[in-house]
Formats: C-alpha cells, sequence, structure tokens
C-alpha cells in the first residue's frame, strides 16, 4: 500500500479542476523526478487582485478560491504522472482545451521558455485528509503520510482517449 508525505502546492481551483476532470495537465517550465504526489491547496497567487484575469472559468475559480492564512487545509486528491512532454512555447495554444488558465497567463508565466506538459492521472482519495505542509516553492511536505488509495476522477477509457490526443498534438 502506497502513501506519501509528498505534495505539490498548486492554486486550489487548478486542484478542483483537476480532481473535477476539467483539467488533466499542467503546464511547467521545469520536469518533475516525482511520480505520485497530493495535490495541495494554496492561496499564495490567489490573493492578487487580478487572479481571475489568469482563467478562463471565473465563476468556477472564484467558487473555488480558498481564505487566506496557515491553517491546514483538506487533501482531497493525489496524482500520478504519466507522462512529461516537452514543447516550444509557441504550441502551447493546442493545449488550450485541456487546462483551465488564459492563453495571455499561459503566455506570461513561460514567455519564451519551452514548455513541460506534464499529463496526470488524479485519483480522489478515499480519506481525504486535514493536512499542514512545510514550506516550499513547487513541492512541500505534509505533516502525516497519507495512504494512496482513491479512485480515478476521469474513467479508464477516458482518460486513455485525452492522454492520446494530448500526446499526438505537433
Amino acid at each position: 500500500m502506497d502513501e506519501t508525505t509528498k505534495c505539490l502546492n498548486e492554486w486550489n481551483a487548478t486542484v478542483e479542476a483537476l480532481g473535477q476532470g476539467k483539467q488533466t495537465i499542467l503546464i511547467r517550465k521545469y520536469s518533475t523526478t516525482l511520480n505520485e504526489f497530493l495535490l495541495y491547496p494554496t492561496v499564495s497567487y490567489a490573493i492578487k487582485e487580478d487572479v481571475l484575469d489568469s482563467f478562463q472559468y471565473k465563476e468556477f475559480v472564484k467558487d473555488n478560491l480558498l481564505p487566506t492564512g496557515d491553517n491546514p487545509y483538506e487533501v482531497k486528491y493525489y496524482a500520478t504522472v504519466e507522462e512529461v512532454i516537452d514543447k516550444p512555447s509557441t504550441r502551447i495554444g493546442s493545449f488550450y482545451k485541456f487546462h483551465i488558465w488564459t492563453r495571455n497567463h499561459v503566455k506570461d508565466y513561460l514567455g519564451r521558455k519551452k514548455a513541460k506538459i506534464w499529463i496526470l492521472r488524479v485519483y480522489k482519495l478515499d480519506e481525504p485528509q486535514m493536512l499542514k505542509r512545510t514550506r516550499g516553492m513547487r513541492y512541500a511536505n505534509v505533516d502525516k503520510p497519507v495512504k494512496l488509495e482513491g479512485k480515478p476522477v476521469i474513467p479508464d477509457d477516458e482518460f486513455n482517449k485525452l492522454k492520446e490526443e494530448i500526446l499526438n498534438i505537433r
């Protein structure tokens, strides 16, 4: 039985998009050495006044912002990294339907850097946990081990089709 204390810090709206099957990828400037991790909801960017301008689905995001503070948060999901692919920043528009960010946000974030597209398989934990995390920019550790037991948020057939579609983007 796998368990972990490793978590990826991510905007709560993005965590919920992944957890509800509205998003299947993360676009990063860096790759990952972790094969699996908890999705830890953060608020650090959510306190910026123009945060909603970063997302396509403003109402969804507004409903999924968290209050600020250093409180424990409910961790409901974990992810496995199915694949990481490199794409030039000029090709990122092809991935628009697989994430909730606006084109401008992704363009501003990447600049001219090559993108690392993380294809994630997301699972809803059988037992969500209230957890605190250590400090960390990208990754952190939570205060107790969590069993990685749960059901995929996207059924196998549908996920395999999405993955194939993502991998076939040129």
